[in-house]
């Protein structure tokens, strides 16, 4: 049994969303995921930091999470900027039920457990984005989530999976990176930056956390273990 996390698959099996357009590292993508993938065992769990679909809604994504179904371990599902497809828990469950998706469950407002570790997370905030100026409602509810998701790990230890990175060179989201530090999780996973962006990345301890960047790319496609 072992713990694995990446992000960013951009999955679009039935939407017409060719990866390879962005750079030569996105060839054959969804062979490589697959091939990765293979190597892990049934009862591993593997966090999936969010833009795991391109499809525009549930049934648009429903070949994505049937590929994703049928790989090994079970799946927790963190919201990303890119996943339209995301509604309510509820129905993303039932959806999943309604089609024989046995593997998939979602992290969002909740957490899971592996072991003693308490999987926590949220799609996470990134001002630089934002299109038409800080839109202080969105960033407070998702602060909230990332608190609730904190406080159903019921004090145990914590690790946290976002989809966008709390900070990378020259920035900084404080008010995520304050509700880390005071949780005491000790170590954060994020996504979103692919391509020339992976140079941006901060890793490494800082504050008590320790972060790491798992988007896809970055893993040439191979998820990163956590914790056997």
């Amino acid at each position: 049994m072992a713990l694995y996390a990446i992000g960013d698959l951009h999955l679009s099996l039935s939407a017409n969303k060719p990866m390879d357009v962005f750079g030569p590292g996105w060839a054959d993508h969804v062979s490589r995921l697959e091939a990765a993938f293979s190597r892990l065992e049934p009862e591993d769990t593997v966090v999936l930091c969010g833009d795991t679909s391109w499809g525009i809604d549930l049934q648009e994504s429903l070949a994505d999470f049937r590929f994703i179904d049928r790989l090994p371990g079970r799946k927790l599902l963190v919201k990303g900027n890119h996943d339209y497809w995301w509604t309510t828990a509820a129905k993303m469950r039932r959806f999943f039920a309604d089609n024989g998706i046995t593997t998939i469950d979602i992290l969002h407002n909740n957490c899971h457990f592996y072991g003693d570790w308490a999987l926590c997370g949220t799609r996470g905030w990134f001002y630089e984005e934002e299109q038409s100026g800080h839109n202080e409602k969105v960033f407070n509810r998702e602060v909230l989530r990332l608190e609730a998701s904190l406080k159903a790990a019921q004090g145990r230890p914590a690790i946290a999976f976002l989809h966008y990175p709390p900070l990378y060179t020259g920035y900084r989201c404080p008010e995520v990176i304050a509700k880390l530090e005071a949780y005491g999780v000790q170590r954060c996973f994020y996504g979103h930056l692919h391509g020339p962006t992976h140079r941006r990345a901060i890793e490494g301890r800082l504050g008590g956390v320790d972060y790491s960047l798992v988007s896809a790319d970055y893993l040439q496609f191979v998820p990163k273990k956590i914790e056997d």
